[in-house]
């Protein structure tokens, strides 16, 4: 069996190989709340660009935080240049909690956030608190929204606080559509966005 030799410059090698593509994440938009009833990514409008530009597009959620307490974090899509928000989706939803005191916590399946080829807007975050120390943080993927031949997926990461509990939600699913999904939308279920950072990025082809 043959010995096989590494020196420096094939470790070099190997670093350079596993690196991320410099620039691959683009920034496109940043919104900022203050006590806002929606606020909406429309491509081709303020700066936007949600099309065929990007395979992927990511969401940002910094720290939002809600007029009215333990109120959902939701989003929808648009096929008509964001005149209306009602794309068909079915989507899947679960989280895990884990309280301040340490003796409540829990891994479970959320049937009541998860939508069945409804139009109704999909959440993101499950209940963030109006405390003033509390508030929801996030992410969101997008994959190929301009694509006429498949539906759209994706796929949301999120952590929140709400009393005394920290709360990671996941969430994902598909816009059931062929057509293009050209903007989004982001509000709470009930009252304002009272504060909070929303940033848009496209991710380049590696």
């Amino acid at each position: 069996m043959a010995l096989v030799k590494y020196n420096n410059n094939s470790i070099s090698a190997v670093t350079s190989a596993a690196s991320i593509p410099s620039g691959a994440l683009v920034p496109i938009k940043t919104l900022t709340a203050s006590s806002s009833s929606t606020l909406s990514f429309v491509d081709g409008s303020d700066g936007v660009t949600l099309d065929s530009t990007y395979p992927i597009y990511l969401f940002k959620f910094i720290n939002v935080h809600p007029a009215t307490d333990d109120i959902s974090f939701e989003f929808n899509g648009s096929s008509d240049g964001g005149s209306n928000y009602n794309v068909t989706k079915t989507t899947t939803f679960f989280n895990a909690y884990h309280n301040e005191a340490g003796n409540t916590t829990s891994l479970t399946y959320q049937a009541g956030s998860d939508l069945a080829q409804s139009t109704s807007f999909q959440r993101i975050l499950a209940g963030v608190g109006n405390g003033n120390d509390e508030s929801g943080s996030a992410t969101l993927h997008l994959f190929s929204p301009s694509s006429t031949t498949f539906v759209k997926h994706f796929i949301s990461v999120g952590q929140r606080l709400t009393q005394t509990y920290s709360v990671n939600d996941f969430g994902s699913g598909y816009f059931n559509t062929t057509s293009a999904i050209n903007a989004i939308q982001f509000k709470f279920a009930s009252g304002n966005i009272d504060s909070g950072t929303i940033k848009l990025y496209g991710i380049k082809d590696s």
